[in-house]
């Protein structure tokens, strides 16, 4: 096969535009997106409504009960800002409570894994710093889109589908959720007059009837009926967090994610080892480059294991972890013919889930890498009576262990999976990116980067382009890579380079996913903006 460039792997071309660009994961969303910003909304404004509104249209990923992290390019200040819109678990609960009671992990549905909900702050904090638009009009799209209905396609259909058998006995999920027991059709009408209500509440009486008025008690009221912990008080003292987005040179580009207690910096961990070899010279489809990324990965998960958890109960040696130097000393445990079955995790301090992601850009220069998600698609399945939307079960992350860095304990953010990413070249932005999809975002981001970097791919080539997965490298909770792990490949790598892999002592498994989901944003020297979405799923960039 060729070096790969252009248009190998394109299904479409990038979409291109002068004025705005959106792109995210369904149709719908990216179309409100640019209607906000032609009624004089900014990308802040529109980031926020496209949101909104995909709570609705894409249930199984996101909504009002799930967290929300993003990365603003601010065309005024000409700088980079980093919203972290996590929750915290209860206050009232305790590693404690769970040993009592015989568990030895965080159940992954119902009310123990429900942490507070942050996505409905995130979109106040950015819009109180960046928005133009009232809230009211940002977030009537979604209130009407709902109120009227709307077409349910064959992606989204087929996940809600999965969904109902496993929510279906917690409280107050088939009565708002389904339609006489069952998930909408591909193609049927579906309306959510709870979620209406609830939107309409909060644009009228803004972000703290949701914090600490009506719907914060309803929460509350329900949880504590319903065997959960979380609290009014949890609600009433949430706050979401500026923070510095961090950054690691790749061959003159600055790759940029957000510090943890979130995973992103796993992608610049991985580049950085990369960094330390000639991928250009090498090509996508082979062995040698395969094998290559997928040791860095192994790498990069052992620390992702040992440090990435809320930084307000740890200290975590950040800047040492995305260092170069770091990545030097790490690479040298890469064997070019062999498979390790096991990294130990670094000692950098020494030596110095399902997801939507959108992104906006206007026609003022400001863009919006956003990432918001319930986890394991429509969450924990705890619905609170008359919100029409679904809890979180974000708590699941948590470890049991004693010891551990991220040990459940009382307001305590977990470690989180979604993670915005941005891309500057000399100090000007370059592109606004994210690939859904739990432990595989770092992996996906990082080829991003490989991709256009070091393959010469567009931006949608170099999302469509064969992934690599790889699954079993050291687990934020208990759990240990022992045998090297399962490396999976998507459709696209040719058996020769499958056979090379096997020699190496890789396990491989052939398309078994999920290999993520993708958006992007270009902003070429000439100011036109490009965007990319996924081709596997309901992806729809477009501008004007």
């Amino acid at each position: 096969m060729d070096r790969v460039t252009g248009f190998s792997f394109a299904s479409r071309s990038p979409a291109l535009a002068t004025e705005a660009m959106a792109a995210t994961s369904q149709p719908l969303a990216t179309q409100v997106a640019l209607q906000v910003m032609r009624d004089g909304g900014n990308a802040i404004d529109a980031a926020i409504a496209a949101n909104a509104l995909l709570g609705l249209v894409e249930p199984t990923g996101n909504g009002m009960g799930g967290d929300l992290f993003a990365i603003v390019w601010d065309a005024k200040t000409q700088k980079l800002y980093g919203l972290n819109g996590s929750g915290r678990s209860p206050q009232s609960l305790n590693l404690k409570w769970f040993k009592d009671n015989d568990y030895d992990k965080i159940p992954s549905h119902g009310p123990l894994p429900v942490t507070v909900p942050g996505a409905v702050d995130g979109w106040f904090m950015l819009h109180d710093r960046f928005g133009h638009m009232s809230m009211d009009k940002v977030l009537e799209p979604a209130i009407d889109y709902a109120e009227k209905g709307f077409p349910v396609t064959q992606l989204i259909a087929y996940y809600w589908n999965r969904s109902v058998p496993i929510l279906e006995k917690w409280p107050g999920f088939s009565e708002q959720m389904t339609r006489d027991g069952k998930a909408p059709k591909e193609g049927e009408i579906w309306k959510n007059q709870n979620l209406a209500n609830t939107l309409k509440l909060i644009a009228k009486e803004g972000r703290d009837v949701f914090y600490k008025g009506q719907i914060a008690h309803t929460i509350a009221d329900y949880m504590q009926a319903n065997g959960g912990h979380l609290s009014y008080e949890d609600m009433a003292g949430h706050s979401g967090e500026w923070v510095e987005p961090v950054s690691t040179d790749y061959r003159g580009y600055d790759v940029w994610e957000l510090p943890p207690n979130g995973q992103g910096i796993a992608a610049l961990q991985i580049l950085n080892i990369l960094s330390q070899f000639d991928v250009g010279s090498m090509q996508l489809d082979s062995a040698e480059y395969v094998h290559l990324f997928t040791e860095a990965k192994k790498l990069a998960f052992e620390d992702r294991a040992k440090y990435y958890a809320d930084p307000d109960f740890n200290e975590m040696p950040v800047a040492e972890l995305i260092s170069h130097e770091y990545a030097g000393k790490r690479a040298k445990l890469i064997d070019p013919k062999k498979a390790a079955q096991h990294y130990p995790a670094g000692n950098p301090a020494l030596e110095a889930g399902d997801t939507i992601y959108l992104t906006t850009a206007d026609k003022d220069g400001n863009m919006v890498s956003l990432i918001q998600s319930n986890y394991r698609g429509m969450g924990s399945g705890m619905t609170p009576p008359g919100l029409g939307f679904i809890l979180q079960d974000r708590g699941e992350m948590f470890s049991l262990k004693e010891g551990h860095v991220n040990v459940f304990e009382g307001g305590k953010r977990p470690f989180h999976t979604i993670i915005p990413a941005f891309i500057t070249k000399e100090g000007k932005p370059y592109m606004s990116f994210g690939l859904m999809g739990g432990a595989m975002q770092p992996q996906g981001h990082a080829q991003i980067v490989v991709n256009m970097i070091d393959f010469g791919m567009d931006i949608q080539a170099a999302g469509d382009a064969p992934r690599i997965h790889h699954t079993g490298s050291s687990q934020p909770t208990d759990e240990m890579m022992s045998d090297g792990g399962i490396l999976n490949l998507e459709t696209g790598f040719s058996y020769d380079t499958i056979r090379g892999l096997l020699r190496k002592g890789h396990k491989i498994q052939f398309a078994n996913g999920p290999y993520g989901g993708y958006q992007a944003i270009m902003k070429a020297e000439n100011g036109v903006y490009w965007g990319a979405s996924e081709s596997r799923k309901d992806g729809h960039a477009a501008g004007y």
